[in-house]
């Protein structure tokens, strides 16, 4: 199963910009993850087409099944 921590910020536009962690730690906490993009948006680690991050919008983990047809090299 392909697990993937989706955060959602808020730029200076008014935008929503999303950014996808593959892999999160198991059992990674609501607390955990604000802390994080709340570190994101005051050190400015990221910026976009639409302005820097400025406000929190929503995380979420999206659990898919994965089910390969044939290896890939």
């Amino acid at each position: 199963m392909a697990v993937t921590l989706q955060m959602s910020f808020v730029t200076e536009l008014g935008r929503t910009v999303s950014i996808s962690i593959p892999d999160p730690k198991p059992g990674v906490t609501e607390a955990e993850v604000q802390q994080a993009m709340q570190t994101i948006i005051d050190e400015n680690v990221f910026t976009s087409a639409s302005g820097n991050l400025v406000q929190i919008k929503a995380a979420k983990i999206v659990a898919r099944e994965v089910t390969p047809l044939f290896p890939i090299e």
